[in-house]
């Protein structure tokens, strides 16, 4: 394992942390970001959401098993779950149904009976992306499984699948096309097919031409649905993919809309290709469990890479 990989898986799961705690105070309408000023610092340092949380317990279970393990998986989301770490209603009910003892099989379809089309799963792909990278053959699999635990519908399913062959691509330190190339190879659904067909026409675009965040948001979305955010998260990895990490967070704060799994997402991608060492110090220094986000990418590095 070379110094390099290991810092640039470490900088996926960092990158991953900071676009969810720099994003969360953006979050939503005056109430949510009102309760997220109360609620948002702890001991000083920006805390992160259920994004993080959730990509912290995947993270932690692949190196303590060895293997993707949906039990265990499940147990974990369940025994993390606090409402103050900004978890959407659908998924506390079902996580608070898993901590209760129901079987994450029955609870993943007892909110909603197709699965939840939400981006939850797609949050915490990049875990997968950086454990499987050097296993491409399991990475899709592992990537919609971890998934459907929560997020069981085909649209969530696929958009996980998206964003960890991105990660996989980002430890690469592959250009911004081929970012995108990554993330098409295994996917088949027209909503984000078209999506990515938009993003790729605007990352050719010369400095200057660039599309607003309005434009954006009207094109590939802002929304808490996969398909309103996964592309939009690619998109944004790529264009900023050799800018400053603080010019991403600004440019998703701009979105609007579900800032912090955007910012998770894109912050992964930059993060996994860039590496931790350059990612901001001053932020880094603002965030809460850095040393246990540490030891769980060094441990991923290990244990997968």
């Amino acid at each position: 394992m070379s110094a390099e990989r290991t810092d640039r898986i470490k900088g996926g799961l960092l990158g991953l942390a900071l676009g969810d705690a720099f994003g969360a105070p953006h979050e939503g309408g005056p109430i949510e970001r009102l309760l997220w000023r109360a609620i948002g610092r702890s001991e000083g340092k920006q805390r992160f959401t259920d994004d993080t949380t959730m990509s912290l317990d995947l993270a932690e279970s692949l190196v303590e098993r060895g293997a993707l393990d949906l039990d265990d998986l499940a147990r974990r989301f369940g025994a993390s779950y606090r409402w103050s770490r900004g978890y959407g209603p659908g998924a506390a009910k079902l996580l608070k149904r898993v901590r209760g003892g129901m079987d994450w099989r029955e609870a993943s379809r007892s909110v909603y009976p197709e699965g939840s089309f939400g981006n939850g799963g797609a949050m915490r792909a990049p875990v997968i992306g950086l454990a499987f990278a050097a296993r491409p053959e399991a990475l899709a699999d592992a990537a919609s499984e971890q998934a459907s635990i929560t997020h069981a519908h085909p649209l969530a399913r696929e958009g996980a699948v998206m964003i960890a062959a991105a990660t996989a691509a980002a430890l690469e330190g592959v250009d911004a096309e081929a970012l995108l190339d990554a993330a098409t190879a295994p996917c088949e659904q027209a909503p984000f097919t078209m999506r990515l067909e938009i993003a790729r026409g605007w990352l050719r675009l010369s400095q200057g031409n660039e599309p607003s965040p309005r434009e954006v948001r009207e094109s590939l979305g802002n929304g808490i649905a996969a398909v309103d955010s996964c592309v939009t998260a690619l998109y944004l990895a790529g264009r900023f993919l050799h800018l400053d990490f603080a010019d991403l967070l600004r440019f998703a704060a701009l979105l609007g809309g579900d800032v912090d799994t955007i910012g998770a997402m894109a912050g992964a991608l930059w993060g996994a290709h860039n590496g931790a060492g350059e990612l901001p110090g001053e932020l880094l220094g603002l965030l809460e469990q850095r040393e246990r986000l540490e030891a769980a990418a060094a441990g991923l590095a290990a244990t997968f890479a």
